[in-house]
């Protein structure tokens, strides 16, 4: 079941960076463009945010119930604080997901309570670009610490 899960969870991370770019994209356009906010912009955002929450929801099975790594980590977060490899899966990696998901919703929400379309792209393109720079940030340290860029179900 873990390895199912973290092919998921590895798949989704290039959903989400596809999802992010289209996002940012979408905004960034509008606001140079000074063009109408549409549906295709506002669902750039919302798919955004969904597959940012469903990657939320298969990292917190792996995190409290399928990973060893983590396991081991919360049985002693005092040691595993001091061993880069646990620290950065047990705290960093779940703090910046955090932050990325809360920058999306945050986003999301100015946006849908923005009076004007320039001003929803430019909340769109602030927010959905601060948590998508802390998606490829996420990503890259991912792959660095042996992930790889695909996933593998062995």
């Amino acid at each position: 079941m873990h390895t199912t899960l973290l092919f998921i969870h590895s798949i989704l991370r290039w959903v989400i960076v596809l999802a992010g770019i289209w996002a940012v994209l979408r905004a960034w356009k509008g606001v140079s463009n000074k063009t109408p906010f549409t549906a295709s912009d506002n669902k750039a955002g919302l798919f955004y945010m969904i597959f940012l929450d469903v990657q939320l929801l298969v990292g917190l099975v792996l995190y409290f119930a399928t990973s060893v790594l983590t396991k081991a980590a919360l049985s002693d977060m005092g040691a595993a604080m001091k061993t880069p490899e646990l620290r950065f899966w047990s705290v960093e990696h779940l703090t910046m997901a955090i932050i990325a998901i809360v920058l999306a919703h945050v986003g999301r929400s100015k946006v849908k309570k923005a009076g004007t379309d320039a001003q929803k792209h430019k909340k769109g393109l602030v927010f959905y670009g601060l948590s998508f720079l802390v998606v490829v940030l996420l990503v890259v340290m991912v792959i660095g610490k042996g992930r790889g860029w695909l996933p593998s179900l062995s």
